[in-house]
């Protein structure tokens, strides 16, 4: 897709919409009325399927009270095995390497914690432009084995303040790198960075690979198993859509199954003997082991429903992907796959339509996002010097974005529920805020939540 793909104007984004064999999803989400919303980056909208799953969660626990550990469907007592092995093929893992558990930061710490004690050398490389919360966990982890985080952590720069280049995550990896762990997808400008290049590299060197998914899960496909990516994390809050606070997700690459976790919890013993009630923790031999503290359902129902969304995604949008068409999904395994593949094909055409509208119609702003599809997530990083009071006048107008330091407007066109005609009536709105200089109503950022 180029810019000669596009047309401006209100009609040519109501003809795209007509022929987006997904458009169809988007009345399964309540949408806040006489809004905009393009803040699903940051947490995905509501759905009819998620709230049902939620309802049938609390009918359960009406009806059977704590027989729902045995007798709901599926058991709670599986909950997390159960929607893991549902999520497996969204990221291309095996059933067994996936698992719903814990908070993504809890996560970060009991992975990065584990396969730091298995691996060779002492350094984690990371990147300058990672979200707060995986430097914190990793800075952690390494204080409470003794290690000095300023020594151990090697920073790979950002040329351009956006960006991080595969050559420089490479060149910073040595005889004493330990591991890897980078965001898929970078939370400011969007870069989609290169998993199986950076996994490929690590691993030559002997050294391990891990990777924070809560930017790309739900919005563009993975394969981690056949990459042999070692261990990832992820949320499920954002193009998950499973609501605030959502219980998260994790993977482990089935090569590691015999460690031992550095976060041992009750839920990650093996099921076979957990009420056995023995002193002496039994890890599961799969992903499970990775679970800490009791499944919180309520928190974890929404996204049983959340994944029916893609499962039929899958049936009904992968027929209209050229790339894809001759892939028929045979099972839910299969609808979710194809659904993930049909995702991401309306994801790159909405964020590429929005590249192009920006280029197009506001010259007074500028895409901080790559422009080349194979290295762009799920939003566009729009940049202005004025762009979190761009941002306030925006929410004003009913358009729904986020603002991040130091000129980003992110805006995200979720593609269950976005509409081309949506990107259009959006930068329309951006365009009257900048023209007519609409943000010089409100004040310069305070503290408080972006």
């Amino acid at each position: 897709m180029n810019a000669d793909d596009f047309e401006l104007g209100a009609d040519y984004a109501a003809e795209r919409d007509a022929g987006d064999p997904l458009a169809h999803l988007a009345d399964r989400f309540y949408d806040p009325d006489d809004e905009w919303y393009f803040d699903g980056n940051s947490l995905g909208l509501c759905s009819a399927d998620a709230e049902a799953a939620l309802d049938r969660a609390v009918a359960e626990w009406k009806d059977l009270a704590i027989r729902g550990w045995t007798d709901a469907d599926p058991p709670w007592f599986y909950y997390g095995e159960r929607l893991g092995d549902r999520l497996a093929p969204l990221v291309g893992a095996d059933e067994s390497e996936v698992v719903v558990a814990n908070s993504t930061t809890v996560n970060i710490h009991t992975l990065v914690g584990t396969f730091y004690d298995r691996a060779e050398g002492t350094k984690i490389v990371v990147d300058e432009l990672d979200f707060p919360t995986d430097h914190y966990a990793v800075r952690a982890q390494l204080r409470q084995r003794g290690v000095d985080p300023d020594e151990a952590l090697t920073v790979v720069e950002s040329r351009d303040g956006r960006t991080v280049e595969t050559e420089d995550i490479i060149d910073a990896l040595d005889d004493d790198t330990a591991m890897v762990f980078l965001p898929s997808v970078l939370y400011r400008s969007g870069q989609l960075l290169d998993v199986a290049a950076i996994t490929e590299a690590a691993h030559e060197r002997g050294i391990l690979a891990g990777f924070d998914l809560a930017h790309s899960v739900g919005v563009v496909p993975h394969d981690l198993s056949r990459h042999g990516v070692d261990f990832a994390v992820w949320c499920s809050y954002k193009y998950l859509n499973s609501g605030p606070g959502a219980i998260a997700g994790l993977y482990v690459n089935e090569d590691h199954f015999d460690a031992r976790p550095a976060l041992a919890g009750w839920w990650g013993h093996d099921k076979e003997t957990q009420f056995e009630m023995n002193p002496t923790y039994t890890p599961a031999d799969d992903a499970g082991a990775y679970q800490i503290g009791t499944i919180p359902i309520l928190s974890a129902a929404p996204l049983a429903g959340s994944l029916e969304i893609f499962e039929d995604a899958g049936e009904t949008g992968l027929a209209a992907a050229t790339d894809v068409a001759d892939a028929t999904p045979t099972d839910a395994a299969d609808a979710v796959a194809a659904g993930i593949e049909a995702v991401r094909v309306k994801s790159v055409a909405l964020t590429e339509y929005l590249v192009f509208l920006v280029d197009e119609r506001l010259p007074d702003c500028e895409v901080g996002t790559p422009r080349d599809p194979e290295r762009r997530g799920g939003h566009v990083a729009i940049e202005h010097p004025e762009a979190y009071r761009v941002g306030e006048a925006l929410k004003e107008r009913g358009v729904v974005v986020d603002f991040r330091p130091p000129n980003v407007v992110r805006v995200c066109p979720s593609p269950l529920y976005t509409s081309f005609e949506d990107v259009w009536e959006v930068v329309e709105q951006l365009k009257r805020v900048v023209e007519n200089e609409e943000y010089e109503e409100f004040e310069t950022r305070g503290g408080g939540v972006a």
